[in-house]
Formats: structure tokens, sequence, C-alpha cells
């Protein structure tokens, strides 16, 4: 996965996420009694026993805002997992949440979306990624789940 940059949520986002979230909630963290929340803070489950909390999180008025770009209706805001209190992030390089079956979104650099490939296979995310950047209009790549369309983690060019 070196030709990629896999993307958690950054130190500053979620710091602003666990004061409030992108619908304007405060965070309302929570024990984890079973484990296995994907948290896109650390790119991993959670365990037994975590602090965690549920947020509403708008990834492309995040990314928009970085780049000047105006994803129009294709601005929206979903649920995602994340530590309640502060982590380390991601522990290596590895594509996380290859356990299911997962949408690979294509954006524009206006954010509007350009098409999409389900992955069905964990060695399917390569050919994917590749298949997406190999398209000179796309600028980046979210990476979804299928049963709940909910937004996992954003994937760039390096």
């Amino acid at each position: 996965m070196t030709n990629y940059l896999v993307r958690p949520l950054t130190p500053p986002v979620l710091k602003e996420l666990r004061t409030r979230d992108d619908a304007g909630r405060p965070m309302l963290p929570l024990t984890d009694d079973e484990g296995g929340a994907p948290l896109r803070c650390c790119l991993r489950g959670s365990a037994p026993g975590e602090r965690i909390a549920l947020v509403a999180y708008a990834p492309l008025r995040r990314w928009a805002a970085e780049t000047g770009a105006d994803p129009g209706a294709y601005d929206e805001q979903g649920p995602v997992f994340i530590h309640a209190d502060e982590c380390t992030g991601p522990d290596g390089d590895a594509v996380p949440f290859t356990n299911a079956h997962r949408a690979v979104r294509r954006y524009s650099a206006a954010g509007h979306i350009l098409g999409g490939r389900l992955v069905e296979d964990p060695a399917g995310f390569d050919s994917a990624f590749a298949e997406a950047f190999a398209d000179p209009e796309v600028a980046l790549v979210h990476v979804r789940a299928v049963e709940y369309g909910c937004f996992l983690y954003e994937v760039r060019r390096p």
C-alpha cells in the first residue's frame, strides 16, 4: 500500500468532534462492552471495555474546506466511531477494515462522485485504488461499508 495514503481522522478533526460533531451535537462517550466498532481515529476495531463515541462526521465538507472544492449536494454527514479520549492513531499502514464487502467511491476535485467499485475480497483493494487513481479526474477515494454505507476512511495519492 505504498502508492496510496490511507487517512484516519486527523488529531485536529478528532479534537473538534470530541467537543461538537459535524451536526453540532456534543460527544456522548460510552463504554463499548462488546468491542468491534470500526474506529476511524486509529483504523481498527474497538476492544471490549474501551471508551468510544458515535459522532456525526462530514468527510467531503472537511476535505472541501482544505481544498476549496464545493461538493454541493454530495456533502453528507454520517455516523462514525472514535475513541472518546486521545489515541495513538493507526499502528502500521495496512489497509484496514477488509473483513467485509466495501465500496470504493471516487470523487473529483470538485467533490462530485465519479463512480465506485465493490470490493469483495481483501486482496482487491490495491487494484481498486490503482483503477481509481489511474483516472486523472479522481482526486480522492472514500472506502465505505456496503451494509450501512458508512464512511470508513479516505484514500489519497501520497
